[in-house]
Protein backbone atom coordinates (compact mmCIF):
# COMPACT_ATOMS: atom_id res chain seq x y z
CA UNK A 1 0.00 0.00 0.00
CA UNK A 2 2.80 2.53 0.72
CA UNK A 3 4.31 2.02 -2.65
CA UNK A 4 1.01 2.68 -3.91
CA UNK A 5 0.81 6.23 -2.24
CA UNK A 6 4.18 7.11 -3.17
CA UNK A 7 3.99 6.24 -7.16
CA UNK A 8 0.62 8.38 -7.07
CA UNK A 9 2.19 11.14 -4.95
CA UNK A 10 5.36 11.36 -8.19
CA UNK A 11 3.09 10.79 -10.70
CA UNK A 12 0.68 13.58 -9.15
CA UNK A 13 3.24 16.40 -8.92
CA UNK A 14 5.32 14.94 -12.21
CA UNK A 15 2.70 14.67 -14.48
CA UNK A 16 2.55 17.03 -17.43
CA UNK A 17 -1.52 17.52 -17.75
CA UNK A 18 -0.70 19.54 -14.14
CA UNK A 19 1.94 21.59 -14.91
CA UNK A 20 0.79 24.31 -12.91
CA UNK A 21 2.66 22.54 -9.93
CA UNK A 22 5.93 22.19 -12.29
CA UNK A 23 5.57 25.92 -13.08
CA UNK A 24 5.81 26.81 -9.55
CA UNK A 25 8.49 24.71 -8.88
CA UNK A 26 10.69 25.86 -12.06
CA UNK A 27 9.72 29.33 -11.19
CA UNK A 28 10.23 29.14 -6.88
CA UNK A 29 13.94 28.19 -8.20
CA UNK A 30 15.15 30.47 -10.82
CA UNK A 31 16.49 32.47 -8.77
CA UNK A 32 19.19 29.74 -7.54
CA UNK A 33 21.88 28.32 -9.16
CA UNK A 34 23.62 25.00 -9.15
CA UNK A 35 25.17 25.75 -6.09
CA UNK A 36 22.68 27.30 -3.65
CA UNK A 37 21.42 23.50 -3.64
CA UNK A 38 20.80 23.25 0.07
CA UNK A 39 18.95 26.79 -0.14
CA UNK A 40 16.36 24.93 -2.83
CA UNK A 41 16.20 21.99 -0.72
CA UNK A 42 14.85 23.75 2.18
CA UNK A 43 12.62 25.78 0.06
CA UNK A 44 11.03 22.88 -1.75
CA UNK A 45 10.59 21.21 1.70
CA UNK A 46 9.00 24.06 3.33
CA UNK A 47 6.36 23.68 -0.23
CA UNK A 48 6.14 19.78 0.81
CA UNK A 49 5.26 21.12 4.50
CA UNK A 50 3.03 22.98 3.82
CA UNK A 51 0.95 20.81 1.73
CA UNK A 52 1.41 17.88 4.09
CA UNK A 53 -0.39 19.90 6.46
CA UNK A 54 -3.38 21.03 3.99
CA UNK A 55 -3.77 17.18 2.86
CA UNK A 56 -4.07 15.68 6.51
CA UNK A 57 -6.29 18.36 7.69
CA UNK A 58 -8.67 18.07 4.50
CA UNK A 59 -8.11 14.34 4.92
CA UNK A 60 -9.32 14.46 8.51
CA UNK A 61 -12.40 17.13 7.07
CA UNK A 62 -11.05 19.78 9.10
CA UNK A 63 -10.73 22.14 6.21
CA UNK A 64 -12.70 22.73 3.26
CA UNK A 65 -12.01 24.86 0.56
CA UNK A 66 -13.95 25.52 -2.43
CA UNK A 67 -11.85 23.90 -5.54
CA UNK A 68 -12.90 26.90 -7.87
CA UNK A 69 -11.36 29.21 -5.45
CA UNK A 70 -8.61 26.56 -4.79
CA UNK A 71 -7.74 26.22 -8.42
CA UNK A 72 -7.66 30.16 -9.45
CA UNK A 73 -4.99 30.74 -6.27
CA UNK A 74 -2.79 28.64 -7.74
CA UNK A 75 -1.97 30.70 -10.57
CA UNK A 76 -1.71 33.14 -8.61
CA UNK A 77 1.22 31.64 -6.11
CA UNK A 78 3.13 31.26 -9.69
CA UNK A 79 2.67 34.69 -11.06
CA UNK A 80 3.58 36.10 -7.25
CA UNK A 81 6.52 33.83 -7.42
CA UNK A 82 7.60 34.78 -10.26
CA UNK A 83 7.39 39.03 -10.31
CA UNK A 84 8.68 38.76 -6.68
CA UNK A 85 11.67 37.08 -8.53
CA UNK A 86 12.40 40.51 -10.25
CA UNK A 87 13.81 41.88 -6.87
CA UNK A 88 15.47 39.00 -5.38
CA UNK A 89 18.90 39.80 -3.45
CA UNK A 90 20.87 36.58 -3.13
CA UNK A 91 22.42 38.58 -0.20
CA UNK A 92 19.46 39.54 1.71
CA UNK A 93 19.31 37.57 4.71
CA UNK A 94 15.32 38.66 5.77
CA UNK A 95 14.39 37.89 1.43
CA UNK A 96 15.50 34.30 2.46
CA UNK A 97 12.85 34.23 5.44
CA UNK A 98 10.25 35.44 3.04
CA UNK A 99 10.95 33.30 0.34
CA UNK A 100 10.71 30.08 2.93
CA UNK A 101 7.67 31.80 4.52
CA UNK A 102 6.08 32.31 1.14
CA UNK A 103 7.02 28.48 0.13
CA UNK A 104 5.49 27.24 3.00
CA UNK A 105 2.43 29.24 2.57
CA UNK A 106 1.90 28.64 -0.63
CA UNK A 107 2.40 24.95 -0.15
CA UNK A 108 -1.56 25.08 1.92
CA UNK A 109 -2.88 26.17 -1.60
CA UNK A 110 -1.26 24.07 -3.83
CA UNK A 111 -1.85 21.28 -1.08
CA UNK A 112 -5.60 22.31 -1.05
CA UNK A 113 -5.60 21.51 -4.18
CA UNK A 114 -4.42 18.06 -4.18
CA UNK A 115 -6.51 17.91 -1.40
CA UNK A 116 -9.63 16.37 -3.41
CA UNK A 117 -7.55 14.09 -5.05
CA UNK A 118 -5.83 12.98 -2.01
CA UNK A 119 -9.16 12.49 -0.43
CA UNK A 120 -11.02 10.16 -3.62
CA UNK A 121 -7.71 8.45 -3.00
CA UNK A 122 -8.18 7.54 0.10
CA UNK A 123 -12.15 6.36 0.08
CA UNK A 124 -13.16 4.88 3.51
CA UNK A 125 -9.39 4.13 4.68
CA UNK A 126 -9.85 4.88 8.61
CA UNK A 127 -5.58 5.19 8.99
CA UNK A 128 -4.20 8.71 7.05
CA UNK A 129 -0.75 8.61 8.26
CA UNK A 130 0.30 5.99 6.20
CA UNK A 131 -1.05 7.14 3.09
CA UNK A 132 -0.47 10.62 3.78
CA UNK A 133 3.19 9.96 4.56
CA UNK A 134 3.72 8.19 1.17
CA UNK A 135 2.00 10.55 -0.91
CA UNK A 136 3.76 13.13 0.02
CA UNK A 137 7.19 11.71 0.33
CA UNK A 138 6.28 10.78 -3.81
CA UNK A 139 5.63 14.62 -4.43
CA UNK A 140 8.80 15.50 -2.20
CA UNK A 141 10.95 12.77 -4.53
CA UNK A 142 9.09 14.33 -7.62
CA UNK A 143 9.69 17.81 -6.94
CA UNK A 144 12.86 16.80 -6.55
CA UNK A 145 13.30 15.65 -9.81
CA UNK A 146 11.82 18.64 -10.95
CA UNK A 147 14.58 20.84 -9.33
CA UNK A 148 17.47 18.54 -10.83
CA UNK A 149 15.77 19.14 -14.38
CA UNK A 150 15.80 22.75 -13.49
CA UNK A 151 19.47 22.91 -11.64
CA UNK A 152 20.79 20.68 -15.27
CA UNK A 153 19.20 23.59 -17.52
CA UNK A 154 20.70 26.34 -14.80
CA UNK A 155 23.73 24.90 -15.49
CA UNK A 156 23.78 24.25 -19.34
CA UNK A 157 22.39 27.93 -19.84
CA UNK A 158 24.49 29.82 -16.94
CA UNK A 159 27.28 28.02 -16.53
CA UNK A 160 28.21 26.86 -20.32
CA UNK A 161 26.06 28.94 -21.98
CA UNK A 162 27.82 31.93 -20.09
CA UNK A 163 24.63 33.29 -19.78
CA UNK A 164 24.69 35.59 -16.32
CA UNK A 165 22.05 34.31 -13.62
CA UNK A 166 19.94 37.26 -13.42
CA UNK A 167 19.38 36.94 -17.24
CA UNK A 168 18.22 32.96 -16.84
CA UNK A 169 16.17 34.66 -13.74
CA UNK A 170 14.61 37.28 -15.56
CA UNK A 171 13.60 35.02 -19.06
CA UNK A 172 12.67 31.88 -16.66
CA UNK A 173 10.50 34.40 -14.80
CA UNK A 174 8.58 36.29 -17.46
CA UNK A 175 7.49 32.47 -19.12
CA UNK A 176 6.01 31.77 -15.62
CA UNK A 177 4.09 35.54 -15.37
CA UNK A 178 2.35 35.17 -18.89
CA UNK A 179 2.01 31.13 -17.90
CA UNK A 180 0.44 31.88 -14.80
CA UNK A 181 -1.80 35.02 -16.28
CA UNK A 182 -3.04 32.57 -19.16
CA UNK A 183 -4.31 29.93 -16.14
CA UNK A 184 -5.90 32.70 -14.34
CA UNK A 185 -7.47 34.29 -17.25
CA UNK A 186 -8.42 30.69 -18.24
CA UNK A 187 -10.47 29.63 -15.07
CA UNK A 188 -11.77 32.91 -14.13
Amino acid sequence: MFSVYLELGFDHISDLKGYDHILFIIALCAVFSVSDWKKILILVTAFTIGHSITLALSALHIINVSPYLIELLIPVTILLTAVQNFWFKPDQHRRWNLNYFLALFFGFIHGMGFSNFFRSLLGQEADIVLPLLAFNIGVELGQLCIVICIMIADFLVVKLGKVRQQYWNYTVSVVAIVLSIMMIIDRI
